[in-house]
């Protein structure tokens, strides 16, 4: 079958949009997979699963992800109603998570109230190695505790989630960037640092000076690396309490033998976050992150309530499982039915139906060909068995 034309200057209706693809067979199987396995690590340390829309007000992610960040300001696909209204695309979770918890009165409930959730996110970015303008995401988010013992809870949960996968290398960065006075602090720092070495950065880190300082340290443009190494480091402006909230998140990863390195760079440069901001990185990108974000919900207008939670992108974790030949589960069957001659179809098709009742996933061969190509196609399937019928 010939591929569509692409004509100059057009997209043909036969492509999908720019940033969007298809999930065919195996790699819906893959998906849900992955998926599947983390809800179910998820439910067994307590957490119940939760969808919000995937239409939100524009305005729940201005003022919680913040008007100066790149998704905000650059990469939200927006939409005006009939009726007047500005809605997006959910680019993120944890706004819209929020905002189900304060809609639905869960202050109320017995705290803290425990979230996972999975499905697709929008960005009108530049597609790159595992991450498209329609992206999958699983979540979790821990509301209503300031505890630091949820933080470590959060980076377990996760770590159990990759290695369960088969995902073993990577490497876990954590950092912590302080309470609203500390981090004001910190930012004064880190601007009068960039300002003095403005002539060795990039356009874009030019302008985060002025709207997002600490998006400074999220830059990605080489000629940026040199000098972000010697930037100021937000451990060493860290408030009293700030300090102890840090150290007691180390302590349980030590107790419970989990490896990290404490890396500065690591800010999450959205407007909610505050204290413990972590990574997980394997060649050279990042697979999810997370952190505390107890400001979020009195941004969006609502009672004050702690939480904590982190986001994977599934695309990219798939992505490097696949370059690391780690082995996904592809789905398949229990069972192939091979048949050959006249008069065997209707005894094959009796025989399928008896299997599946008994609780079997089968496949009846449905095309032409000898013994010789169906049993190719029964190895292709995946299938524990093949059944035969012929003459």
């Amino acid at each position: 079958m010939k591929a569509a034309k692409k004509t100059k200057g057009k997209v043909s209706a036969l492509q999908s949009v720019k940033g969007m693809r298809d999930l065919i067979g195996d790699q819906v199987f893959v998906f849900q997979g992955f998926c599947e396995k983390a809800a179910e690590i998820a439910l067994y340390y307590g957490f119940k699963p939760i969808e919000t829309p995937i239409l939100e007000k524009e305005d729940l992610f201005a003022r919680g992800v913040g008007q100066d960040t790149d998704i905000v300001s650059k990469e939200m696909f927006t939409l005006k109603t009939k009726g007047g209204d500005r809605l997006v695309m959910r680019p993120e979770g944890t706004a819209s998570v929020m905002r189900a918890y304060a809609e639905n009165g869960m202050h109320s409930w017995p705290q803290p109230v425990m979230f996972y959730y999975s499905g697709p996110f929008f960005r009108h970015e530049n597609p790159q190695r595992g991450r498209y303008r329609q992206f999958y995401q699983f979540g979790l988010e821990i509301l209503g505790s300031p505890k630091s013992i949820l933080d470590a809870t959060i980076i377990k949960l996760t770590t159990t989630i990759l290695e369960e996968s088969g995902f073993n290398n990577y490497t876990l960065k954590i950092n912590s960037i302080g309470d609203a006075e500390c981090r004001g602090a910190y930012r004064r720092d880190l601007v009068n640092y960039y300002k003095k070495n403005l002539k060795g950065v990039c356009a874009d880190c030019r302008e985060r000076i002025k709207t997002n300082p600490l998006r400074l340290l999220d830059c990605k443009n080489p000629m940026c690396q040199e000098i972000k190494k010697d930037a100021p480091e937000s451990i060493a402006s860290l408030c009293g309490p700030c300090k102890a909230h840090f150290k007691e998140v180390l302590e349980y990863l030590d107790a419970m033998n989990i490896p990290y390195e404490i890396d500065s760079t690591v800010v999450r440069g959205l407007d909610y976050y505050n204290l413990s901001v972590f990574e997980w990185v394997a060649d050279g990108l990042t697979l999810c992150g997370g952190g505390r974000y107890d400001p979020l919900i009195e941004m969006l207008g609502g009672r004050p309530a702690p939480a904590c939670g982190f986001g994977i992108g599934v695309e990219r974790v798939l992505e490097l499982m696949r370059a690391q030949a780690v082995d996904l589960d592809t789905g398949g069957c229990d069972v192939y039915i091979v048949h050959q001659g006249e008069g065997v179809l209707e005894a094959a098709f009796q025989a399928a139906e008896r299997l599946r009742d008994a609780g079997l996933d089968v496949i009846l061969h449905g095309g032409g060909g000898g013994f010789k190509a169906q049993f190719k196609r029964a190895d292709a399937s995946g299938a524990f068995a093949a059944v035969v019928l012929g003459e």
